[in-house]
């Protein structure tokens, strides 16, 4: 033994023997949220939740399979008594305890935390098989579990008085139980200074000071003895009295002071615990934490349980598991490197360098920079590496790709071709957005000026990306395999941002929510178009579109392990790149519905010719309802692989830092969704981080550029806005260049242009494709694939080819056949029929069947155009259930299928009905697994239900309705027959009355026909079979003998059936001259069928359908119909469905065509009863302007004409009617010989005649009745007066006739309305006012004297007016049974009012509301309404207001409240049509919880109950969501918009029209994100800003007052704004938040300048607001009803009124400011009102309309007189409104045409005030100076009156901003 050995055996010795330090706290094992562990809830006494071991731990004997941690410092194996039972009581304790420091421990208000968890890490296990090694060394012991519960920093329970605080001693232990199949072993650990108190109080003292000592040890705890007796079982302590506690961290059992090792179980036998012997006592000597035990494989370091791998600090070395074939490569390149040295092995100069070229033997044109040397463990792969699936392999190191053949020479990688491959010859490699450069070696590709890549592939700058591809692999995810097979993969990148979303669809719920973490999944496409930083390149720029990514992903704790591959495979025909990823490993389990939160995290990447590595270590947060917070960790190693160009300069990249600033990482169960948003930065590594008021905002992102433009960095704070290359625009609007279109593109001969955004390409014409360089389109011999058929020549030509039958045989050349063969079969037919199309083209995109060498339908059959495929029957039927969608397996069609049965038929048929969409609400029958209908159906939509048989039929009396318990259709029970449902369905005919005169069935008692029937009223009987049939031959007419029905007979045929069926008719009685076929001897149709009262005569086939072309007419020889004839033209078919007309008998006087010899229309066709001719073309359409009426010549048909008039087309419509008849009686406009309206037009039929305009819409007042002068109608005329209108809109009715006993107004001969007016009908009269409103109490009933309508009345009151609304009802007539409210003569409500139909009576206030508890029903006493009562309580209102309903009945199956006899909410309510019950609190809302379905017991709801603490308001997402189900009237189609709000109320961050992919992202106020808009399959990808909800208490909407002097106010979504002035400049420093509304959108905004009041819409909450601006004010609701989306708002302050537009209902209301006297200003002619202003001194009311047809600004006076149009020319989005009373003009702020503007009231003195607004939303003016919202700034701008000054606020939260108004501090 050399002496070095020596020295090292005696130091390990010395070791042994006195190191004695005691262990420190970071020497325990590991624990906390970083390892897995679980936190104990704070308390004085708590226990863990049940701990469930993964396998059972033998304490003492016996065998246990959970634990429970507890605050006072045990462990045990059955939930825990309260602590009183034994925290101050002496060991043991009779339950069993594990037991490191038992005392009466408080973590309570954060005095420390208890930490637990079960693990199998190798390095918990491994270090607890040393330490009980150490202890026992003659155990054979090694654990396959461990538990791990740590007590860190715990204080003991105190309690304070006011002479004493806290003590602030804490404690710190660990107890580690290691155990496998057969022994366990306790480790108690207390580092140094881990115990600072030795006892706790007891708390039941009573003033006696007293220490109880800690309790340290092991109990069994109670033991079952005999049967009904229990015995203490054994227990060991090792603590006895405070020394003895101070004893556990001075000194311990296994060498360690403060580390005790005790055996606590075995499964075979075991009497009591077993410390162990190894003593040791601390002293002061120092520790020797390196040495080493000589005879034992371990070590005791501090190393961490989950270590990250050493690897992991340098960056340059990556592990990955790479393919066998990998490993032969570098077997190979090992053999060809020179003798001594290795391509993998670094130089003695550094780790991992290779030694570098001498630049100065190199070219002087190719003196590059440096290579950079390859990292350590290094293989080299050939690119590029096609991997589809990745085995498990060996790990060794990174892997390279290089080109073509590679020497080593020097350690260097170059290339070495062996022709030196020139831009001459492969410049087709470039992009065609890039240049070819030469260099000495070979080329290079280089992106031109405008776009960035690697040369091969290039993008335009700016513009945004998409990536397409597919996902396949395994993945394992907790224990179970889960299989992905080739699911989609879409990512939108907004390059300008660094802002890429990542969706994957399909992806099923175990893997989809464990795939969560794993983001850098969408990670790649972040590093690849991440935002560049300067001097910096993002991936794209480096690898271009093809390359292969691998990432190792390891999991900690679980060391679970996920292998991604990702492979670009280059751009496709939309240039998006696409990428197929592949993922084999395993993944952490993640419950499902929790959420996953990654923090922002920088990554290092290193680049290497053809490589890019980096490797990092992450956290992330999994929240779940079972577990709560848990934060877990992975590793990634990676690395790139991709094409490097090395001829060429290099971009000297070493390292680069990727910044990832925000990640959100969410799945979506319902949509089976993966979704990953992260934003983006890569930069120089170690650039530090500036200050944020230094960024740049093209690099913060708070620039205003549109989302397809290029944010040029400036000096400082200055950048601009360049569109990116293929768009065009200013930067911050920014459009499409369309090459193709604006002849940019560089396509050759042969290829046309297809536009993309930002780009475009050159695509081949059909029968072309691309050369050999790529850009040149050459012919494709189509002939050389043998195309056509055996027995055809093939003839290629440009762009197409020929396929010709050869001599001697026919057909299309794709199939030949010989000649004199068969005839074409349907198949043949029919796919011919369909090639030919139209002129002998086919239809582009139709469907061609294909048949078989035999001419039969091929079993399977594929639509080209859609990819569809199905299986057919031999008549080319498809068969139902085979057709499968492009891209999926193919049914084998060869296999038998069961036939659809009835049911499936009859379901089917209903859901394909429209278009393949079911029609909605109808009745869809419901078949079993056999096919077969289920007994029992229900409508879906209606709720009845009923049974059915087997034929689907409904049994009889088995219907119910919603809401009713469901017949047992299992039951027996005849249903109704046949005959007894078609006898009842006749006898209950209309309303349950049978039609007169109509033949009865008649039942025997068993519910079958009887067989003779006869019809009672015509006296006819005949036989009829089991089905009710009429049996041929047996009718017999009255008074004639009846047939004897029981003889048998043979069933009736066909033609049979189809000629009684028309001889019985209606009743019984068949139709005069109907056509009645003929049957042979045999029941057979006759070939020959004749019409006998028309006498035309035809030829039928078997089915007695006519035969085309044999029809002839009475007096004409016949035709023999046992010839064959060919198959009916579209004339003859048209024609000859016009003359079988009903029943084979043609409509009379119908036009029927005429056709030629060949059965084509002839060109002239011309209406035998009407004398009318036309032309038509070949498929019988009249040629527009060839009708001429009978008696003139008719047109020559072979000359072209002019197309119709308006008038002529009008006209020939009018006269083509229904079968080419005019309707008779109704008007016919005449035109001139022009096709013109004549100017004077008569009603043939009434007589009037009325002067028309040249659209021929009658001029106002020109109509004169029959026998009356006409009007002159090339004279000008005045227009019509309202009551002129109004007279001629109801006497012109239907078709100019007026409404028969409608009213018609009497106008003078001014055209005003007569001051009296009479119903002609129910002579009734009454007085109108000037606008034919009727005066209220004017009206008289017939045969009574009539008012005098020029004496003055007094307006009528509420009452009056009530009563009259009801009474005029519909034209006059009052509505049948309505409430009719009773006045007095003042004019005023009854006290008493009663309803005339129902008998009831009540007593009503002023108003005419009903009085709560008066009602009294008819037949009882009526309440004295003259006695005062109390007034309504709040219940009382709701129920009364509910109950009155529409007109006094409440609504059908309401909700109506049930109030006590004090009119108090009674505490339980039911819904009486639902059956629903639930408790509610004083005010009526329902108690969370309380409610039950019907049938269920219903709760107490007199016991108090738990209401959660998670009650919470509507937000805004859900109100906005409520006002827009209201608005679209509770059924929204699939294109309306409807918020998506998640589970807090929030907004999803992905907002979609109805069910449509057109999606978008939005922020938390719901406001959409620019550039996130995507009409794909998969919806984007968006980053939520809402955190996740917290309970704390929302804060009081009260207000904080605003600085002194003047101020705007502005709205900003749940928020009012205070920006104070200082003169006209904003004092940004000073702005603040005036008043904060939780779950509001402030629109509209004004200030009361009187009563210091702000006035404001809440869009969300659908209210009108104020709050006055005194300290602590809260708001008020001022209007809360029938608003739906108020916007703009006006506050007059001279006339106290207020003004506000409503955009929905497109109108504007106004009110007085506390919401009273509330009235409709106008509500015609409004499209999207938006902003709203007064001029107080004028009285002048201005507001804007901005609908994008007419936008216009509008002004009245503020009554609603003089309404006038200001502006509506040379306006687009007029958002913004204000009024200079300085210069006395009205200005606007627009949208659209981006200018502010500015117009006297007059209409004069128009000017531009600004001509480069951004996006202005709302305006306000103050002494010279304009403020407006802008929308794409998110700020407030100030524009000077002379355009000289600007200047910006932006608030700190970045939202939207609405209206804005000026505060001054006294009015103005």
């Amino acid at each position: 033994m050399t002496w070095g050995k020596t020295a090292l055996f005696f130091l390990q010795l010395f070791w042994t023997v006195h190191h004695v330090t005691a262990i420190h706290r970071h020497d325990i094992y590991p624990y906390g949220m970083f390892y897995g562990d679980v936190t104990l809830q704070e308390g004085d006494d708590e226990t863990s939740e049940v701990i469930t071991l993964t396998k059972p731990m033998y304490f003492y004997e016996a065998s246990f399979t959970i634990l429970y941690v507890a605050t006072n410092g045990i462990i045990s194996t059955q939930d825990l008594p309260m602590e009183k039972q034994y925290v101050d009581d002496g060991f043991p304790t009779d339950f069993p305890v594990i037991a490191p420091f038992l005392a009466d421990i408080d973590t309570s208000k954060g005095k420390g935390s208890i930490f637990y968890r079960q693990t199998e890490s190798p390095t918990v296990l491994k270090r607890a098989e040393a330490d009980v090694r150490r202890g026992f060394p003659d155990a054979t012991f090694t654990p396959t579990h461990a538990f791990v519960a740590t007590w860190e920093n715990v204080s003991a329970y105190e309690e304070l008085t006011r002479s004493s605080g806290p003590s602030n001693r804490i404690n710190t232990f660990q107890v580690v139980l290691a155990y496998n199949e057969k022994d366990t072993y306790a480790l108690f650990l207390y580092p140094e200074d881990g115990l600072q108190f030795f006892g706790t109080r007891p708390k039941e003292s009573y003033n006696v000071e007293i220490e109880l000592p800690a309790r340290v040890g092991f109990t069994r705890g109670e033991l079952s003895y005999f049967f009904f007796s229990r015995t203490e079982g054994p227990y060991y302590s090792v603590t006895s009295n405070e020394q003895s506690v101070k004893n556990l961290y001075q000194k311990g059992n296994i060498g360690e002071p403060g580390v005790w090792l005790f055996h606590v179980g075995n499964g075979y036998s075991f009497q009591n615990v077993v410390p162990a012997q190894h003593e040791a006592v601390l002293t002061k000597a120092p520790p020797v934490r390196d040495a080493v035990f000589p005879d034992e494989d371990y070590t005791d370091t501090d190393e961490d349980e989950y270590p990250i791998d050493p690897e992991l600090e340098d960056p340059t070395t990556t592990e990955f598991l790479e393919p066998e074939q990998d490993s032969s490569l570098l077997e190979r390149l090992n053999q060809e490197a020179p003798f001594g040295q290795s391509p993998l092995q670094p130089s003695v100069s550094g780790p991992g360098e290779f030694p570098h070229p001498d630049p100065r033997n190199l070219p002087p044109e190719d003196v590059t920079q440096p290579q950079r040397p390859l990292p350590k463990h290094a293989i080299l792969q050939v690119y590029p590496n096609r991997v589809k699936d990745v085995p498990p392999h060996p790990s060794g190191g990174q892997v390279f790709s290089v080109e073509e053949k590679v020497n080593f020479d020097s350690g260097v990688i170059h290339y070495s071709t062996d022709n030196k491959e020139t831009c001459e010859r492969l410049q087709q490699q470039c992009s065609q957005n890039a240049h070819c450069t030469d260099y000495s070696t070979g080329f290079c590709c280089h992106c031109n000026s405008g776009f960035y890549g690697n040369g091969r592939h290039c993008l335009p700058n700016g513009a945004p990306h998409r990536v397409n591809g597919k996902v396949r692999g395994t993945v394992l995810v907790g224990g179970t395999a889960v299989q992905l097979d080739s699911i989609d993969l879409h990512a939108y990148i907004v390059v300008g941002d660094g802002r890429a979303y990542t969706a994957i669809s399909e992806v099923p719920e175990p893997v989809g929510w464990a795939l969560m973490p794993v983001a850098p999944i969408g990670g790649l496409f972040g590093w690849l178009f991440a935002l560049e930083l300067p001097n910096s390149l993002n991936g794209f720029s480096i690898t271009g579109a093809e390359f292969t990514r691998r990432a190792d992903v390891t999991f900690y704790p679980g060391n679970q392990r996920l292998s991604i591959v990702q492979t670009a495979t280059g751009l496709d025909t939309q240039n998006y790149l696409n990428v197929d990823t592949h993922l084999q490993g395993s993944v952490p389990f993640i419950p499902p519905g929790a959420t996953v939160q990654m923090e922002p995290f920088k990554d290092t990447y290193q680049y290497y010719p053809s490589l890019i590595s980096s490797s990092s270590a992450r956290e992330f947060t999994v929240v779940s309802a079972e577990n709560g917070a848990e934060t877990l960790t992975f590793q990634v190693k990676q690395n790139i692989t991709y094409r490097d160009c090395s001829h060429g300069h290099r971009s000297g990249l070493e390292t680069q830092e990727l910044r990832m600033e925000r990640i959100f990482v969410m799945y979506v169960k319902e949509e089976r969704i993966l979704r990953y948003a992260i934003t983006n930065k890569i930069g120089p590594l170690g650039a530090g981080e500036p200050e944020p008021e230094n960024v740049n905002p093209c690099y913060s992102g708070n620039h205003d550029c549109d989302t397809t433009a290029l944010c040029v960095p400036g000096e400082g704070q200055l950048f601009s806005c360049q569109c990116a290359t293929g768009y065009s625009g200013d930067g911050r609007n920014c459009y499409d260049v369309d090459e193709c279109a604006e002849g940019l593109s560089s396509c050759g001969a042969h290829s046309h242009c297809v536009n993309l955004p930002g780009s475009h390409r050159c695509q081949c014409e059909s029968g072309f494709e691309f050369g050999f360089d790529g850009r040149t389109c050459q012919d494709v011999d189509e002939c050389r694939d043998q195309p056509c058929h055996a027995q055809a020549l093939c003839s290629n030509g440009p762009g197409s080819f020929q396929c010709q039958c050869q001599p001697g045989y026919h057909g299309d050349g794709f199939q030949c056949h010989p000649q004199n063969g068969r005839p074409k079969t349907q198949c043949e037919q029919h796919r011919d029929s369909l090639q030919s199309g139209n002129g002998g083209v086919p239809p582009v995109g139709g469907f061609i069947p294909q048949c078989d060498e035999e001419g039969q339908y091929r079993s399977q059959q594929c639509h080209g155009s859609t990819g569809h495929c199905w299986c057919v029957d031999s008549r080319g039927q498809e068969r139902a259930g085979t057709r499968t969608p492009p891209g999926t397996p193919r049914r084998n069609c060869d296999e038998p299928g069961r036939p659809k049965t009835q049911c499936e038929q009859h379901r089917d048929s209903l859901q394909s009905e429209n278009g393949g969409v079911p029609l909605v609400g109808g009745f869809i029958p419901q078949c079993d697994e056999e096919g077969q209908y289920r007994s029992q159906q229900c409508h879906g939509s209606t709720g009845h239900c009923w049974c059915v048989d087997s034929r689907g039929q409904e049994r009889a009396g088995t219907r119910t309705p919603p809401g009713t318990p469901r017949m047992n259709c299992d039951e027996p029970g005849r249903p109704k027959t046949q005959c007894e449902q078609h006898r009842d369905s006749l006898q209950s005919g209309n309303g349950g009355v049978p039609l007169v005169g109509g033949f009865i069935p008649q039942c025997d008692e068993e519910g079958q026909y009887r067989s003779q029937q006869c019809h009672g009223s015509t006296g006819h009987c005949w036989c009829v079979d089991s089905r009710g049939q009429e049996r041929a031959g047996t009718r017999t007419p009255p008074g004639t003998p009846r047939r004897n029905c029981d003889e048998p007979g043979r069933p009736k045929t066909q033609c049979e059936q189809h000629r009684d069926s028309l001889q019985s008719g209606n009743g019984g009685v068949p139709l005069l001259g109907a056509f009645v076929p003929e049957c042979d001897e045999e029941g057979q149709y006759r070939s020959q069928q004749c019409h006998g009262s028309t006498g035309h005569c035809w030829c039928v086939d078997s089915r007695g359908q006519e035969r085309a072309g044999t029809r002839t007419p009475p007096g004409t020889p016949t035709i023999n119909c046992d010839e064959p004839g060919r198959p009916k033209t579209q004339c003859e078919q048209h024609r000859d469905s016009l003359q079988s007309g009903n029943g084979g008998v043609p409509l009379l006087g119908a036009f029927v065509p005429e056709c030629d010899e060949e059965g084509q229309y002839r060109s002239q066709q011309c209406h035998g009863s009407t004398g009318h001719c036309w032309c038509v073309d070949s498929r019988g359409q009249e040629r527009a302007g060839t009708r001429t009426p009978p008696g003139t010549p008719r047109m020559n048909c072979d000359e072209p004409g002019r197309s119709k008039t308006q008038c002529e087309q009008h006209r020939d419509s009018l006269q083509s009617g229904n079968g080419g008849v005019p309707l008779l009686g109704a008007f016919v406009p005449e035109c001139d010989e022009e096709g013109q309206y004549r100017s004077q037009q008569c009603h043939g039929s009434t007589g009037h005649c009325w002067c028309v305009d040249s659209r021929g819409q009658e001029r106002a007042g020109t109509r004169t009745p029959p026998g009356t002068p006409r009007t002159n109608c090339d004279e000008p005329g005045r227009p019509k007066t309202q009551c002129e209108q109004h007279r001629d809109s109801l006497q012109s009715g239907n078709g100019g006739v007026p409404l028969v006993g409608g009213f018609i107004p009497q106008c003078d001969d001014e055209g005003q309305y007569r001051s009296q007016q009479c119903h002609g009908s129910t002579g009734h009269c009454w007085c109108v006012d000037s606008r034919g409103q009727e005066r209220a109490g004017t009206r008289t009933p017939p045969e009574t004297p009539r008012m005098n309508c020029d004496e003055p009345g007094r307006p009528k009151t509420q009452c009056e007016q009530h009563r009259d609304s009801l009474q005029s009802g519909n034209g006059g007539v009052p509505p049948v049974g309505a409430f009719i409210p009773q006045c007095d003569e003042e004019g005023q409500y009854r006290s008493q009012q009663c309803h005339g139909s129902t008998g009831h009576c009540w007593c009503v206030d002023s108003r005419g509301q009903e009085r709560a508890g008066t009602r009294t029903p008819p037949g009882t006493p009526t309440i004295n309404c003259d006695e005062p009562g109390r007034p309504k309580t709040q219940c009382e209102q709701h129920r009364d207001s509910l109950q009155s309903g529409n007109g006094g009945v409440p609504l059908v199956g309401g909700f109506i409240p049930q109030c006590d006899e004090e009119g108090q909410y009674r505490s339980q309510q039911c819904h009486g049509s639902t059956g629903h019950c639930w408790c509610v609190d004083s005010r009526g809302q329902e108690r969370a919880g309380t409610r039950t379905p019907p049938g269920t017991l219903r709760r107490n709801c007199d016991v108090p109950v738990i209401v959660p603490p998670t009650q919470r308001p509507e937000t805004v997402c859900e109100r906005w969501r409520a006002s827009l189900m209201q608005q679209y009237g509770g059924q929204p189609n699939s294109q309306h918009y409807l918020p998506q709000c998640d589970s807090s109320g929030e907004f999803n961050p992905v907002q979609c029209y109805g069910d449509s992919s057109y999606c978008w992202c939005v922020d938390r106020n719901g406001r959409e994100v620019q550039g996130t808009r995507s009409h794909d399959a998969v919806k984007p990808a968006c980053i939520p800003t809402v955190a996740p909800p917290t309970m704390r208490p929302l804060p009081r909407p009260d207000v904080t007052p605003p600085p002194a002097g003047t101020f705007l106010l502005y709205a900003q979504g749940q928020q009012i704004g205070v920006l104070p002035l200082n003169g006209t400049q904003m004092d940004k420093q000073r702005s603040s938040v005036l008043l904060a509304l939780h779950g509001s959108i402030v629109v509209g905004i004004d200030y009361d300048c009187r009563e210091r009041k702000v006035y404001w819409t809440d869009l969300a909450g659908r209210t009108i607001n104020r709050a006055s601006l005194e300290p602590g004010s809260e708001s008020e609701i001022i209007i809360n009803t029938a608003l739906t989306s108020p916007e703009g708002l006006a506050v007059d302050v001279a006339r106290r009124r207020l003004f506000w537009v409503d955009s929905t209902p497109d109108k504007i209301e106004t009110a007085n400011l506390d919401g009273s006297d509330r009235r409709v200003l106008f509500q015609k002619d409004l499209v999207n009102p938006r902003a709203i202003i007064v001029d107080s001194p004028t009285g002048t009311l201005y507001w804007t309309d901005w609908n994008r047809e007419a936008p216009k600004i509008e002004s009245s006076s503020v009554d609603g007189q003089n309404r006038r149009v200001l502006v509506q020319d040379g306006i687009g989005l007029p958002n913004a409104l204000a009024y200079d009373s300085t210069t006395r003009q009205v200005c606007w702020a627009d949208a659209g045409t981006k200018r502010l503007e500015c117009i006297s009231p007059n209409g004069t003195g128009r000017r531009v005030v600004h001509s480069n607004l951004n996006y202005p939303f709302s305006m306000v003016s103050f002494a010279n100076h304009y403020y407006y919202t802008d929308w794409r700034r998110d700020g407030v701008i100030a524009l000077s009156r002379d355009n000289q000054s600007t200047d910006e606020y932006l608030p700190d939260q970045r939202s939207h901003l609405y209206g804005i108004t000026v505060a001054p501090p006294h009015c103005l």
